[in-house]
């Protein structure tokens, strides 16, 4: 007999603005700890030294994972010139120094050249997997690591200002899977000076923003209470990026039962990805066919 998951039974999201120093395993886990929630994911994992959105979801809400990871996110991060690291940040070894030093004006004309589809080849210390290890894991044991690059979309890449020759801050917009340490490496080699991340902040990531987040200070002080609740945001927040239809009550049984069942939609195309609504609670998630939504993931609230 399976056993019974302790935990309360809350669903939604919490934007949390992540403290330097804290992976973003061990802030799902307080926040776990600290709402005594059942489940608990978050949307997109920051580095250790990272700041900023970490958005996290209870219970339900876990359901919705996907749509944040996959939505826009957006960056603010230092680059240093004149050294790269074996981390491509400042916590690293220092494997390689240049003098050189890139005007405002080649930094402009080089950005353009990480807009749009790009290929990135990830960090070799990141938590892409080879051979079902870590890279990270290879490349602490002194293990050379090849990573094979990836696809990006890039949004905007824009220079926001220069304290001084050896800095640059920049702001990212990007899809999934984006290394900011990896621009600031392959900006470094394309300027002919080097460089890696100095400060690495996540600004907003799809419908959440840094400015709304909730610091572990806040959560540590009202831990265990119910006082805490009042900074979840609804499940319904998740899906933000998706189109919106309505059902009736019957139908909303239905869905939840996994059933296709008729929704009111309009000026989606057939097979069209949607949310589906029952007095503002979302039912399911599927595929508009029709008069109908056929389900691939419902909601129990």
């Amino acid at each position: 007999m399976a056993r019974k998951r302790k935990g309360r039974d809350i669903s939604g999201w919490l934007v949390v603005d992540k403290p330097a120093g804290m992976t973003s395993t061990a802030v799902v886990n307080k926040v776990k700890w600290a709402f005594d929630a059942k489940k608990a994911g978050h949307a997109g994992t920051l580095d250790p030294d990272a700041t900023g959105v970490l958005a996290v979801a209870l219970g339900e809400a876990t359901k919705t994972v996907p749509f944040i990871t996959d939505a826009l996110k957006a960056y603010e991060f230092t680059v240093t010139f004149g050294a790269a690291t074996n981390t491509d940040d400042a916590d690293g070894e220092v494997i390689a120094r240049s003098d050189a030093r890139p005007t405002d004006a080649e930094i402009k004309e080089a950005l353009h050249s990480f807009v749009g589809d790009i290929e990135q080849v990830p960090p070799a210390f990141s938590a892409v997997k080879i051979d079902g290890q870590r890279a990270y894991a290879k490349a602490r044991a002194g293990e050379e690591v090849e990573l094979a690059a990836r696809p990006l979309w890039v949004e905007s890449l824009i220079l926001l200002e220069r304290a001084d020759a050896d800095h640059a801050k920049l702001e990212m917009v990007c899809g999934k899977g984006g290394y900011v340490r990896s621009i600031a490496r392959d900006l470094g080699e394309k300027l002919g000076c080097l460089g890696h991340v100095r400060e690495l902040r996540r600004v907003w990531s799809g419908p959440f923003a840094a400015g709304d987040g909730v610091t572990l200070r806040e959560i540590e002080a009202e831990a265990k209470s119910e006082a805490l609740d009042r900074f979840l945001r609804p499940l319904e927040d998740g899906l933000a990026d998706l189109p919106r239809v309505t059902c009736s009550a019957e139908a909303a049984g239905r869905l939840r039962n996994g059933n296709p069942a008729p929704v009111i939609a309009s000026g989606l195309d057939y097979g069209e990805e949607a949310w589906a609504a029952h007095e503002g609670r979302a039912v399911a998630v599927g595929r508009v066919m029709g008069p109908e939504l056929h389900p691939n993931r419902v909601f129990v609230l």
